[in-house]
């Protein structure tokens, strides 16, 4: 079965962008992209960066890893203010919104219902797995459904911002397992856990 990878930058004390919700890597941006962490994406997660830096590096191979990614209406209004309107053109892009008419992007899904149900239907059906953007709304509704997190942990601490899942996500302590992790010598971090299963001692 497909799983549901939360795959996000994060700094230190757990946040994933500033309080204003703008893109941390853009221009003005504070996280740090340096040589060996833009390195390591191309090689382990070309399917997570964005059409144009695909293009840059003359990627053009369907992805390993996912072929799907999931991101709540505010993360896409990102690429919106930019001008961008499917930033993975490579993937099957699927926004969640209430809000919004029509989908500025004939190649992008915009999808009103219940995030937990779609998610489930999406984890039925063939394919590679599942990537969830973000942002921390959409990330606390499926909270649940994430069998997997992959942390891109980067050296600095921001003191407030959008949190790795938002302030009305339900408190449910769940342990995760470390499955791998790749220490940057730029000092970020990729960290990847998998749910703990019912019934482990440290879940």
């Amino acid at each position: 079965m497909r799983q549901l990878v939360y795959c996000v930058a994060s700094t230190l004390d757990g946040f994933i962008a500033g309080p204003d919700g703008a893109d941390p890597t853009g221009p003005g941006g504070f996280w740090p992209v340096p040589e060996d962490y833009l390195a390591h994406l191309v090689a382990e997660l070309p399917e997570t960066l964005p059409g144009p830096a695909r293009e840059a590096f003359g990627i053009t191979a369907e992805g390993r890893r996912f072929d799907t990614v999931l991101e709540g209406r505010r993360s896409y209004e990102v690429g919106l203010d930019a001008g961008v309107t499917d930033a993975y053109p490579h993937l099957r892009h699927l926004v969640f919104s209430r809000t919004l008419a029509g989908s500025p992007d004939p190649a992008v899904e915009v999808v009103a219902s219940d995030p937990v149900a779609t998610v489930r239907e999406l984890k039925q059906q063939p394919g590679k797995d599942i990537w969830l953007l973000g942002g921390s709304g959409l990330a606390g509704s499926l909270r649940g459904e994430i069998d997997r997190m992959l942390v891109k942990l980067g050296p600095l601490t921001l003191g407030s911002g959008i949190p790795l899942f938002s302030g009305a996500t339900p408190f449910a302590p769940q342990a995760w397992e470390l499955l791998a992790h790749t220490v940057l010598p730029s000092g970020a971090a990729f960290l990847e856990y998998r749910r703990a299963a019912a019934g482990d001692p440290a879940a």
